[in-house]
């Protein structure tokens, strides 16, 4: 037996007043629209009435903050895995656009000459392959009901596109993967496969995407 579904939770927004991208950085907290979107999410979960019986999170503070909420409904602890945290990026820390921004800089332009790999941070493959061995286990790890993992945008962008068997190189423009949104896998014959997809935290977006919102 295997867990009954695996959501990828992606976590709410971030409060980051200066607009940086800030990947691993420590002490990026939610905003507090980003506390009310996480709640969002896991009024969605419970009033689905999903079993939810284990939950997972990457080890930054966005996502251990995005997964308290679910914690609570459902009265479970959150377990930490390295395997779903964002990919490292040599633009942390650095606003990305605008006057001053990273890539009007000529000495940053060596780390963009390979979007396909990308050349920036860790390969796309590399991605895919740690965060499917995290589903993998977290299928495995329960007889039945089901487990969340919280992460981040691009490694879950990055499962989508693997299973959809889509390139993964993409534009980072046409991601579908909003914040706090839910996606949802079950287990098909010998792997997973996307069933579901909602973003419970629509109606509190905003139009412009955080640059820093990964």
């Amino acid at each position: 037996m295997v867990a009954s579904q695996v959501h990828l939770v992606r976590h709410g927004e971030v409060f980051n007043p200066q607009r940086v991208l800030y990947g691993r950085l420590p002490g990026f907290r939610l905003s507090d629209l980003g506390q009310q979107m996480a709640e969002t999410a896991a009024v969605d979960l419970a009033e689905r009435a999903r079993p939810v019986v284990r939950i997972v999170a990457s080890p930054l503070q966005r996502t251990q903050e995005s997964a308290a909420p679910i914690a609570r409904a459902f009265g479970l602890p959150i377990d930490l895995d390295e395997r779903l945290i964002e990919p490292a990026n040599r633009f942390e820390g650095k606003r990305m656009r605008g006057p001053g921004g990273a890539l009007r800089d000529p000495r940053n332009w060596p780390s963009l000459t390979n979007p396909a790999r990308p050349s920036w941070g860790e390969p796309f493959r590399s991605i895919s392959a740690r965060m499917l061995a995290a589903i993998d286990d977290a299928f495995q790890s329960v007889d039945d009901g089901d487990v969340v993992l919280v992460s981040h945008q691009l490694p879950i962008w990055m499962v989508h596109r693997t299973l959809a068997q889509e390139r993964l190189a993409h534009d980072p423009r046409k991601r579908r993967c909003d914040l706090s949104s839910i996606t949802t896998l079950s287990w098909r014959g010998t792997g997973p496969a996307e069933v579901a997809y909602t973003s419970p935290a629509a109606a509190l977006l905003v139009p412009a995407n955080d640059v820093g919102a990964v």
